[in-house]
């Protein structure tokens, strides 16, 4: 036992395996084969796969009891961590190998995601909203690294693919409900049924806490279901689904009034409203027992509201006192051609909304063929798919005074140089094609292409800007290709190794806050749009992974080291402007190379009875060096003096990514009935977002611990319960530069932080029929 303590301490994790095949729930731990496309009907042999591929089936999502998807990858997943910096449970920020996939525009996203094959990052700013899909509506998802081409754009550093369940996949029906810290509770009904030719499933989820936070309460009711057909030769499931989600995330705070109260908030309300429709008709039909043909046409749309309250950047204008200046001391004028004039209801407060509504449609067909080549096994996928999406985006900055508790008071006068009007729409249109070739039996080949062309028009539609400063036309195209190698040396030892590249348009939001003539506020205000060059991913990775299965004698041990190198050409980062002096006001600029390169390790272990008959051990961990920096020189804002640049050269680190990750976890069954379990994260220091010069101190490393708990009553009745931060540990998870002296005048630290959340543990019960 001691030499088996020792040897699973010196290595770590991944969890490699794959998606599940379809319509059958099962481990996903034993299952070998993965998809090599957004939408099921083709797939391949994990050990035949150039990439560490990680998976999640439904199962470890409910006994991990995960809030969200998010919360689960981030706890379990190598290379992944999240930051709090909205300091809400459904808006985290996800980032994997050094690229995000996060609700904030803004941020330069690089994950792309895909929930049955219909590709979720929203037109407008490619964002990703965590809230949308309830967690017990999903089956399976799987993580695929690198630069992949065949997931189209945005797949910089990944792709993400969601699978959802059908009545033949869940055919169970499902009661959970549970409660605890924070006023927090869940109720959620899943019913899934099929009689072998039709089958149904549904999910609803109803979700609701005040927040450990001020001013942070969040509500959201989710439903998603899919009417199913099974036939001798094909399929087809219609899926629906929508919410209507009203979340509060109050985000970073002063350091200094973090010192006195690490629930209070800067200002508020911080308010983001979500109410997506989604629907999908999905097909596949086995032209013979080796060809496969598969497709699904969609519709979807969201409507996202923001309602942000900010301190002020307005003042009494310094050549006449009755009026009102901006930071220029330029008067502020209003939207009805007005000068406005100063007085207490539009000094110190503004109210910066947004309203974003978002249409997509379009569709995916392809053929897998699965016919030997020249007497060797061949797996080839060719396919098409098309979206176009329409986006209205509308902001506005109303003038408006602090109350005593920091929130705002709103004045009905609207600041005219803020006012945006865009109507944007987007076609993209995409040809892929995947092959992998068994050149030996140990010895397989695979080559993957995709060539991409998006073209955007931008209208402003404004009525006050005659020269229409945000109208614009743009197309980017690219042919993206990638190319590896997997070589089974011995039947539990397996090397890999690929190179691939992928892109990602510049957004219309990017686009419509480009130049540096004419800084934004970040996300409203919007400008002009000088053209952006797309950003260019390509990613050399390798690595060996295989089973230590012999060892143990009975169970399974499952390891992986690998190391992974991309470099992002042109890639398009968020410049604070030095000129303005506001530290909110910048532009979207291609600044160069980065480049993200690092080792990812590790274990899984599961050993039945390893101290009687009763015990069944689970153990897993993962470790990832992630050096992330910068390749090329340019200018930044000074964050400790606002008004003056500075340079970042090349090797200063990318702000907000820890250089270590690293996560442990240890569970355990007995009697089949009673499982325990506990896990623990360390996310190394990271630069505070805004220092992308690395003159200023690093945001603190931290460990966090966690532990749950499951009791089987019965077959059909549980009870469980689990506690996030054990230890109660005091953390932050963000850090960014503000301004704070405008609010707390006492106050001379702009380092604005998100606290991480307290102690706080939560407890349930399940009935499964």
């Amino acid at each position: 036992m001691k030499k088996l303590t020792c040897t699973l301490l010196g290595l770590s994790l991944t969890a490699a395996g794959a998606v599940a095949a379809k319509d059958q729930p099962r481990d996903l731990s034993v299952i070998d084969v993965v998809g090599v496309t957004p939408i099921e009907g083709s797939n391949v042999a994990a050990n035949k796969i150039p990439a560490n591929i990680q998976t999640v089936s439904s199962e470890q999502l409910e006994k991990a009891q995960s809030i969200s998807l998010a919360d689960y990858i981030s706890r379990y997943l190598g290379s992944v961590h999240i930051n709090e910096a909205q300091n809400n449970p459904l808006q985290p920020d996800v980032s994997y190998r050094g690229f995000v996939a996060s609700p904030l525009l803004g941020l330069p996203q690089g994950l792309s995601t895909y929930v049955n094959g219909v590709r979720f990052n929203e037109p407008f700013g490619d964002t990703v909203n965590w809230d949308l899909v309830p967690e017990g509506a999903i089956d399976s998802m799987a993580l695929y690294p690198g630069s992949n081409p065949v997931y189209g754009l945005n797949s910089l550093g990944g792709a993400i693919s969601i699978k959802t369940k059908t009545g033949f996949s869940a055919p169970k029906h499902q009661l959970e409900v549970y409660g605890g810290s924070w006023d927090r509770h869940s109720e959620e009904l899943s019913s899934g049924w099929n009689n072998g030719t039709w089958g149904y499933f549904v999910d609803l989820r109803h979700f609701e806490e005040d927040g450990w936070r001020n001013y942070s309460p969040t509500k959201a009711d989710q439903a998603f279901g899919t009417l199913s057909w099974r036939g001798d030769r094909g399929s087809l499931d219609l899926t629906l689904g929508g919410n209507d989600n009203n979340m509060r995330g109050n985000g970073a705070a002063p350091v200094q009034l973090q010192e006195q109260d690490r629930a209070a908030v800067f200002t508020h309300p911080d308010q983001t409203v979500t109410r997506m429709f989604f629907s999908e008709l999905a097909g596949s039909y086995d032209v013979t027992n080796d060809i496969e043909v598969s497709g699904n046409a969609y519709f979807r749309q969201n409507r996202i509201r923001t309602f942000n309250g900010d301190n002020s950047n307005y003042g009494v204008c310094t050549a006449d006192p009755t009026l009102l200046c901006d930071h220029n001391d330029a008067v502020v004028e209003d939207i009805n051609g007005h000068d406005v004039l100063a007085d207490d209801a539009v000094e110190g407060a503004t109210n910066n909304t947004s309203q974003t509504n978002m249409r997509s449609r379009g569709g995916t067909l392809q053929t897998a063929f699965a016919q030997d080549l020249f007497n060797h096994e061949n797996n080839l996928t060719v396919g098409t798919s098309y979206d176009y999406a329409e986006a209205n985006f509308s902001s506005d900055t109303e003038l408006g005074s602090l109350t005593d508790t920091r929130g705002t008071t709103q004045s009905g006068v609207f600041v005219d140089e803020s006012r945006v009007r865009l109507h944007t729409n987007t076609s993209t249109a995409g040809v892929f094609l995947t092959d992998s070739f068994s050149i030996t039996d140990a010895l397989t080949a695979t080559v993957a292409g995709r060539y991409n062309y998006s073209h955007i028009n931008m209208e402003d539609q404004y009525i006050k800007d005659p020269l229409k400063t945000l109208n614009g036309s743009h197309t980017f195209e690219r042919l993206n290709p990638s190319a590896g190698l997997t070589y089974q040396i011995r039947d539990n030892l397996n090397v890999y190794g690929s190179y691939s590249e992928s892109a990602r348009a510049p957004t219309p939001m990017e686009l419509s806050c480009a130049d540096p003539a004419a800084p934004c506020k970040l996300p409203n205000s919007f400008v002009s749009d000088p053209p952006l060059e797309q950003v260019v991913a390509k990613t050399w990775e390798g690595g060996f992974r295989g089973d230590l299965d012999k060892l143990l004698g009975k169970g399974d041990l499952k390891w992986n080291l690998g190391y992974f190198h991309t470099i992002n050409h042109d890639d398009i980062i968020f410049r604070r402007d030095a000129s303005s002096g506001l530290i909110s006001q910048g532009y979207f600029s291609n600044v160069g190379k980065t480049r993200r390169h690092g080792i990812e390790a590790g274990t899984t272990v599961n050993y039945p009875q390893l101290f009687s008959g009763i015990d069944d051990w689970h153990f897993s961990t993962n470790y990832t060096y992630l050096n992330a920096r910068f390749l090329d020189s340019f200018d930044i804002q000074n964050p400790m003096d606002t008004t003056q640049a500075m340079a970042v050269v090349s090797g200063n680190r990318i702000p907000g990514i820890p250089e270590h990750i690293y996560k442990a976890a240890l569970g355990v069954d007995l009697w089949q009935r009673v499982s325990l379990g506990i896990d623990g994260i360390y996310s190394g220091d990271k630069y505070f977002r805004g220092d992308e010069a690395n003159v200023t101190p690093q945001l603190t490393g931290y460990w966090l611990f966690n532990a749950k708990a499951e009791y089987k009553v019965t077959k059909n009745f549980a009870v469980f319960g689990k506690v996030d931060n054990i230890f109660d540990k005091n953390y932050n998870s963000f850090g960014v530069y503000g301004q704070v002296n405008e609010v707390f005048p006492q106050f001379d630290n702009n380092r604005f932080v998100s606290p991480g959340a307290p102690r706080a543990g939560w407890i349930g019960v399940r009935l499964t029929l």
